[in-house]
């Protein structure tokens, strides 16, 4: 049974740790503002060049058999882009990732998988799986993305492929869809499935396309790919922040509860030890009579 004086130490530091995870829960959320601020401000330019590419592609028809980043590369292996948390403290943010990890490599040659890793938690556990990590991206650290850092990650991936090493690129990142929801996903990057693109944009009916449809379409294709590698990038950043603040919150919540327990047995114990004295006074005093 632990003494009122270990009882006030366990107390104390129970409050100590509940002081940490509430300021921890209060940068979390402010991040967490600013980086879905970012995130949800990005769609509509993300949506509105998908649609364009996805117009342009159908303005060409056959033509894109012959553009290379349409059709699968020349290689037999595949560089999958998985982007995890540098740091923990962040629930179970990692631990879902790497789930849909495992499911989407089920059943597939791990011998044939290169990956490119963003997050040192990522590359920690495909270093004790025995996974090929090809690159770690350091620079720019995932907190401080911005377009022209996820421009350069997404051309790393396309001079990859290009190179004729890999069959297709994937990208397995964590999708922000809000506060408290937010999902793994494992979606195609490269080749680029002209039939997955919705058709839109402002480049239809009798527009007239200068200089032409073919040389737009050659320098848009880019455009849309940094977009994509830029949006998987801040969506998981969003998210881990967001799974941050959820853990936190209820990490500061169970501190609470526990600093409310430990009172309630340390008020008892020291009712106990004053009873337990006033009752040897009164003993001793009536032994002396």
């Amino acid at each position: 049974m632990a003494s009122v004086k270990d009882l006030r130490l366990r107390i104390k530091s129970v409050g100590n740790i509940q002081q940490i995870t509430r300021a921890m829960e209060m940068v979390a959320t402010t991040k967490l503002r600013r980086f879905q601020e970012r995130a949800v401000a990005s769609r509509p330019y993300a949506e509105e060049i998908a649609g364009l590419v996805g117009q342009l592609a159908g303005v060409l028809g056959a033509e894109l058999e012959g553009q290379p980043l349409f059709c699968a590369g020349g290689g037999e292996r595949t560089a999958v882009l998985l982007v995890t948390s540098d740091r923990g403290l962040c629930g179970a943010y990692n631990s879902n990732l790497f789930a849909k990890l495992e499911q989407g490599i089920a059943g597939r040659d791990e011998s044939l998988l290169d990956f490119f890793v963003y997050g040192r938690k990522g590359y920690r556990y495909c270093a004790r799986r025995g996974l090929c990590v090809a690159r770690l991206f350091v620079d720019p650290r995932l907190e401080a993305i911005d377009f022209a850092g996820a421009a350069r990650t997404a051309r790393t991936l396309v001079e990859a492929f290009l190179s004729g090493a890999y069959a297709r690129v994937e990208v397995v990142y964590t999708a922000f869809e809000s506060m408290v929801r937010y999902r793994p996903r494992w979606l195609d990057f490269l080749p680029v499935r002209a039939a997955g693109l919705e058709a839109g944009g402002s480049a239809g009916g009798d527009v007239i396309l200068e200089p032409d449809a073919a040389t737009i379409f050659a320098r848009l294709v880019p455009r849309y790919l940094e977009t994509r590698a830029y949006n998987a990038l801040l969506e998981s950043l969003t998210s881990e922040y967001a799974s941050r603040r959820v853990s936190m919150k209820a990490a500061t919540d169970a501190a609470t509860d526990m600093q409310k327990a430990l009172r309630g047995v340390y008020n008892r114990k020291r009712q106990e030890s004053i009873t337990t004295e006033l009752l040897d006074i009164v003993g001793g005093a009536e032994a002396l009579r």
